[in-house]
């Protein structure tokens, strides 16, 4: 057999193909002392010593492979698997984590590294869910709502929502999503004037639910918004305030549902708001995940005709409209809303300022939707 250690290499590559990976290691190692590191093929020398059971010949094969090439998926892919033998199991993840980034960056990966890859996407959750028993038996169960939703983040179990509104962004807010009702005293005058709201609606819908149109709608001069909810009855609104004007036509006919409005501390803004509607989700509908325009309002859902199994999901966390109990929530993060059931949902929908921002600010606010509204 020549030394020349590119035959050495090539007559090694040949022995690993014939299923011999004893001859293949021999001829490697000897290739891999005079052969140009970025010229030897040290994934098979890698995987010759892995048949071998020689996992530390394998793993420095392979590190020199990463060295050459950092987002080789099937070094990546071995790294792991040798790190998991190893029962390291956080190296392991990693390296699982970045093969599995890069193999959908790639289209994919050959079928050679196929079961390689599904045993790298098993193992990750199982690997998360012995690093959260590890935790919580360190730390223990007795933690605080904001500690617990922290290691769900940590682990995995939760993803990660922030504000991110489409138009107007505020900054220094909290990333809060929901506000307890506690907090605001206006409620209960309003919560008082629910049987009586309950009333005005029946009385609606029992005259054939005529001021009820599709939320999502087309505006003249506008591109039609992108949402499957576009002109669907699934989704309608019966506006009480829309853009800042009263709709006196429903407002008479709903004076108890005015009155309680009264009591709400609702943005007034020239062109803007306030807004309040019924918004009245039929069985069945969906409004897909979604954000709002802005991050200075919270949005507010008096429950007037609730629903089983309906549900909103804002950021990680889902509720249900439940009666006598308003949700107020900031809209832009993340959420949605779907009607599984077989009962229509209606609730109150109205907005409020952030209570973070002051008199001062609300006014600067104001004035700046005010000359968007201005501006052809």
């Amino acid at each position: 057999m020549s030394n020349d250690p590119r035959q050495l290499a090539s007559a090694g590559l040949s022995a690993l193909s014939a299923g011999d990976p004893a001859r293949a290691a021999a001829l490697l190692r000897q290739a891999a002392q005079d052969l140009p590191t970025a010229d030897m093929p040290w994934m098979a020398l890698g995987n010759a010593e892995l048949a071998l059971g020689n996992r530390d010949a394998a793993e420095e094969a392979i590190g020199q492979q990463l060295v050459l090439a950092a987002r080789d998926v099937g070094a990546l892919l071995l790294k792991g698997l040798l790190r998991e033998q190893a029962g390291d199991s956080r190296a392991a993840t990693a390296f699982y984590q970045t093969a599995l980034a890069q193999a959908a960056v790639n289209g994919g990966v050959p079928p050679p590294l196929a079961s390689l890859h599904a045993h790298a996407q098993a193992f990750i959750p199982h690997s998360s869910q012995l690093f959260e028993e590890h935790l919580l038996a360190e730390i223990g169960t007795n933690l605080s709502p904001a500690v617990a939703e922290a290691i769900d983040l940590l682990t995995g179990r939760r993803e990660l929502f922030l504000q991110q509104p489409s138009v107007f962004y505020y900054p220094g807010l909290p990333q809060k999503r929901f506000y307890d009702p506690a907090d605001f005293a206006w409620i209960e005058p309003m919560l008082a004037l629910v049987p009586a709201m309950q009333a005005e609606l029946a009385a609606v819908l029992g005259g054939g639910g005529g001021g009820f149109a599709p939320y999502v709608h087309r505006q003249d001069n506008r591109p039609a918004p992108n949402n499957p909810l576009l002109d669907s009855e699934a989704w309608t609104a019966f506006h009480f305030w829309r853009n800042g004007a009263e709709v006196e036509e429903n407002a008479a006919l709903c004076p108890a549902t005015m009155e309680a409005l009264s009591h709400a501390p609702m943005p007034r803004i020239a062109g803007r708001s306030p807004n309040a509607h019924w918004s009245r989700l039929k069985p069945g509908a969906h409004i897909q995940p979604h954000v709002g325009m802005l991050n200075t309002r919270l949005i507010c859902h008096i429950p007037i005709l609730t629903a089983p199994a309906c549900t909103l999901r804002v950021g990680s966390e889902t509720r249900q409209w439940i009666d006598g109990v308003p949700l107020l929530f900031d809209d832009s993060i993340e959420h949605e809303a779907r009607n599984a059931g077989e009962q229509e949902r209606v609730v109150l929908l109205f907005e409020i300022w952030r209570p973070e921002i002051d008199a001062a600010d609300r006014e600067a606010i104001g004035h700046i939707f005010e000359a968007i509204g201005t501006y052809d």
